[in-house]
């Protein structure tokens, strides 16, 4: 039962929430923006504390997507999936996040609902589109977070706000009761600000998670060589492996490009087909109501060339998986946007560039926090599909090998 929702307003919104978007009998109006549109109590209070994207459905409490074209609609008449096994593991939900409009962006700007303060870094953008449920965590509110990743939008707010993020194997964690319904690309998947509580956050989701089915105790990493991120991150990263000793060494990925551009034509097919009657309301951001537009010109015939690549893609990652346990890369491939270059409208799409791929191809893939000169990257693992505990298991000896490092505070 949910006992109290609590809205939450800023003065420095443009159009901020107003009381009857949630329409409860006991509401409370605050002044200070935090990554929550509403807190309330639901399940057992000593568990973990968890936030949740305003694209998953709480029973009773309206599904929004950070849209005024979804203002009016009716609250879910039944908890998803995963909120379920998230109460069923012992943990408290307390609240929906800020998310970046109907999840179709990749800066977590949004005038209508609000836009969440990236906590560790301030002056930068929190990344989308899941970007309130990265400040949850950043921030303290939650102990973990939900978000939602189609191209990208958990592993790009973690690496922009310094915490942990995961994007499970497409289909191995549920998707019922989280919008889009139909979709070939989008994972649920979690925050933390610790690998250890991102482990749990992870159990919570995936019922056959198991960690204790593995018995791999060290890791061969592939260090992706041939990215699109700029010189000093990727020689900051290569610097990085070396002084934690893990064992590695370089591979290729000549398709990653490919895969990166054919995830945008599928996502824009699909997103355009699942958001067409929020389109129509005339009730959509500008800069959201531009993309969808756009994204609905992609043709039956790109999307045919995309899914030959998904194909080739997928082999070639599976191929490399032969001869390494887990890939890895910069998150990032360049510094986050600032926040007030993205408010005045700017956008970079090139930010997905290294992590759209494997929602093509489906593979799991995880971000842990690092730093090049101060600013957020994050360092993406990959591994084979369904090995989503080796992911974690890598991830855990790359943390430890690297704890006593100095170039990395957020991975203690």
């Amino acid at each position: 039962m949910i006992s109290e929702i609590i809205l939450l307003c800023s003065s420095t919104l443009e159009s901020p929430w107003i009381d009857s978007c949630w329409p409860t009998k006991n509401i409370k109006a605050r002044a200070h923006m935090t990554a929550l549109l509403a807190r309330y109590e639901l399940g057992s209070i000593g568990g973990l504390r968890v936030a949740v994207k305003d694209s998953v459905d709480v029973e009773g409490v309206p599904t929004r997507l950070g849209s005024a074209a979804c203002e009016t609609v009716t609250p879910a008449t039944a908890h998803a999936e995963i909120v379920h096994n998230i109460l069923s593991a012992g943990h408290q939900i307390i609240g929906k996040t800020l998310m970046h409009e109907l999840a179709f962006g990749v800066t977590g700007i949004n005038h209508y609902s609000g836009t969440p303060v990236n906590t560790l870094y301030p002056d930068l953008i929190p990344g989308g589109s899941s970007s309130g449920s990265a400040v949850a965590v950043a921030d303290g509110t939650a102990d973990f977070a939900i978000g939602t990743d189609t191209g990208g939008s958990v592993r790009v707010p973690a690496a922009c706000c310094g915490v942990f993020g995961f994007k499970p194997t497409f289909g191995r964690v549920s998707r019922q009761g989280v919008w889009p319904t139909e979709t070939s690309l989008d994972c649920v998947g979690p925050f933390a600000a610790t690998l250890s509580v991102l482990e749990k956050a992870e159990q919570a989701l995936d019922p056959s998670f198991n960690l204790d089915v593995i018995t791999k105790k060290k890791f061969h990493f592939g260090l992706v060589a041939d990215t699109s991120a700029r010189s000093e991150v990727a020689t900051a990263l290569q610097h990085y492996l070396k002084q934690s000793g893990v064992s590695q060494a370089s591979l290729s990925l000549p398709l990653m490009e490919d895969a990166f551009l054919a995830g945008l034509d599928v996502i824009n097919a699909e997103t355009a087909l699942a958001c067409k009657t929020f389109l129509d309301t005339g009730r959509v951001g500008l800069d959201v109501a531009e993309r969808l537009r756009k994204a609905a010109q992609t043709t039956a015939g790109q999307v045919a060339v995309a899914e030959h690549v998904r194909d080739r893609f997928s082999r070639q990652l599976d191929a490399r998986f032969e001869v390494f346990d887990v890939l890895v890369m910069p998150a990032l491939p360049d510094y986050p946007l600032r926040r007030e270059e993205a408010f005045a409208g700017a956008t970079d799409l090139r930010m997905t560039a290294l992590v759209r791929p494997f929602n093509l191809s489906g593979h799991p893939a995880l971000v842990i926090p690092f730093e090049v000169g101060g600013l957020p990257i994050g360092i993406q693992l990959i591994g084979r599909k369904g090995a989503d505990e080796e992911v974690f298991l890598a991830a855990r000896e790359l943390v430890q090998r690297s704890a006593s490092l100095n170039n990395n505070k957020y991975t203690q």
